[in-house]
């Protein structure tokens, strides 16, 4: 994410838009979401099932869905309502389920009964929960396969048993697995190729034994954004990567070969020129994600900048040179970790045709909205 933004990127009414601002440019989403089924193709349309915790937002999930999307991940029952509610065929929670957030899935199940909800499952303690609170309408759900992440899922030596007794169980409907390869990071691409297609073997391994005695076809579900095109044209192999939607600094630098754009920026302005090469922005942990380590964005239009700090609502940096800066001048920045900086925002500020204009909701930014 060096250099400049392009010429696509101007905004002619920055002086009508208080900062800080999240502004999204609706074309390179839609490029973006082009670039991904792009990527995904395969003889049968696609094998694109995105997680929309990245942008948590009706708008983005309907571009998707006017693009032949169907299927969709997400991280919290709000999100899986948003989907919902903008008429997702297929949605997969990438957790599994607690009792308390059952009860909430299965009243998301009542209230959209046209989309289909899933759930994972890692062991036999929360299969007979699932089984129970759904016996009478049974829940599609994926064993969720731990290829050394080390977070969830259960060990693939250890899934056989679990998958038996699964599939004795009333109110579980196997559909297939679920594998999340985050800590596949090599930044030589012959070798995160190669780490991850050993990881997907394994679970297909899984998948045939599974499904010897059954009439289904299994699936498998797997991957982020770093990974999602190795594992393109294998059998009935889904991938879900989320952040390509907006893109960031981060990926942008570590995976340019996938062909993304920054999609969302943060509007910020000077607050303060503290001397001949310090200057303080309004762009403090509350207006960019903190989650990162400095600096946790870039400043296309400062190449050369260096952290100084970061509080909560200020942010100062030192560049070269401040002559020519002044009090309230408006710089774009990119987001090092796009997704947890959009969960800082109410809304994001579309710009079409060179102009703000409206606003999208990040609805799914509440962990509840009406379930």
């Amino acid at each position: 994410m060096n250099g400049q933004l392009d010429h696509t990127y101007g905004v002619h009414n920055l002086d009508e838009v208080d900062s800080p601002a999240l502004l999204v440019f609706p074309d390179k989403v839609a490029a973006n979401i082009d670039r991904a089924l792009e990527l995904t193709a395969t003889a049968n349309g696609h094998c694109l099932q995105p997680h929309i915790k990245t942008v948590k937002n009706p708008d983005v999930a309907r571009m998707a869905i006017e693009r032949g999307i169907t299927r969709f991940k997400c991280s919290t029952v709000s999100e899986g309502e948003l989907l919902g509610s903008v008429g997702a065929e297929r949605v997969l929670l990438s957790y599994q389920l607690s009792r308390v957030k059952a009860k909430r899935w299965r009243e998301l199940r009542a209230l959209y009964p046209d989309t289909e909800f899933a759930s994972l499952i890692d062991n036999a303690d929360s299969a007979r929960m699932a089984s129970g609170l759904f016996a009478d309408d049974p829940l599609p759900v994926y064993v969720d396969i731990n290829p050394g992440m080390d977070r969830t899922g259960i060990p693939p030596d250890r899934a056989p048993a679990l998958i038996e007794l699964m599939l004795q169980l009333p109110g579980l409907e196997l559909r297939g697995f679920h594998l999340y390869d985050g800590h596949i990071r090599n930044p030589q691409d012959a070798e995160r190729e190669r780490q991850a297609k050993a990881a997907l073997a394994e679970v297909d391994s899984l998948r045939r034994s599974a499904g010897e005695n059954m009439s289904t076809n299994l699936e498998i579900i797997v991957a982020g954004s770093p990974n999602f095109p190795f594992y393109v044209g294998h059998e009935n192999v889904w991938v879900s990567p989320g952040t390509f939607f907006l893109w960031d600094a981060g990926y942008g630098d570590a995976f340019p070969e996938w062909g993304f754009q920054p999609a969302a920026l943060v509007l910020t302005r000077v607050l303060s020129v503290i001397d001949g090469e310090k200057l303080c922005f309004d762009m403090g942990s509350k207006a960019i994600s903190p989650d990162k380590a400095q600096p946790r964005m870039t400043f296309p239009d400062l190449p050369d900048f260096e952290v100084v700090g970061q509080w909560e609502e200020h942010l100062v940096v030192r560049v070269p040179s401040t002559e020519g800066i002044s009090v309230g001048d408006p710089y774009l920045a990119v987001p090092a970790h796009v997704c947890t900086t959009v969960n800082l925002y109410q809304e994001m500020l579309p710009v079409v045709d060179g102009r703000v204009k409206g606003s999208w909701a990040v609805v799914a930014r509440d962990r509840r909205i009406g379930v």
